[in-house]
């Protein structure tokens, strides 16, 4: 395993950046121009919500090999309020800014790996990797 590179989350200049360091780690894997958009939407969603709900926060990316395949994977975390109920948040059209609530649902079907470990007054921590195909 490769270290991550990460990047805090304080402002909206910062999910761009978030952005970029994902299309460019999914370009240096190999990934095609679609997975590429599916990676970067994924970690647009997370880093905005870190932004939104907890204030700030970091996005890492990681280069994981497992069984001879080739990934990514995007660690999304803060301190922020945590999530009361992930059950909710997980369901489709579920908003609470008034977006269109893609959010966390959308970013579990971009991805092959997801996993959400939250903990009120604590923080979030969301796990997503997409593998190589």
């Amino acid at each position: 395993m490769e270290l991550q590179s990460c990047v805090k989350i304080i402002n909206e200049w910062d999910i761009v950046a978030a952005r970029q360091l994902g299309r460019n780690v999914a370009k240096e894997l190999g990934f095609g121009t679609v997975d590429q958009a599916r990676i970067t939407t994924a970690i647009s969603e997370l880093a905005r919500n870190i932004y939104l709900y907890a204030g700030q926060g970091k996005v890492c990316i990681e280069k994981v090999y497992n069984n001879g395949k080739a990934g990514m994977k995007i660690i999304a975390s803060d301190e922020g309020p945590g999530i009361q109920d992930i059950r909710k948040v997980m369901e489709d059209g579920y908003t609470t800014s008034g977006g269109l609530g893609a959010g966390l649902p959308g970013v579990k079907r971009l991805m092959d790996d997801f996993s959400i470990d939250s903990t009120p007054g604590e923080g979030t921590d969301i796990r997503a990797t997409k593998w190589l195909r």
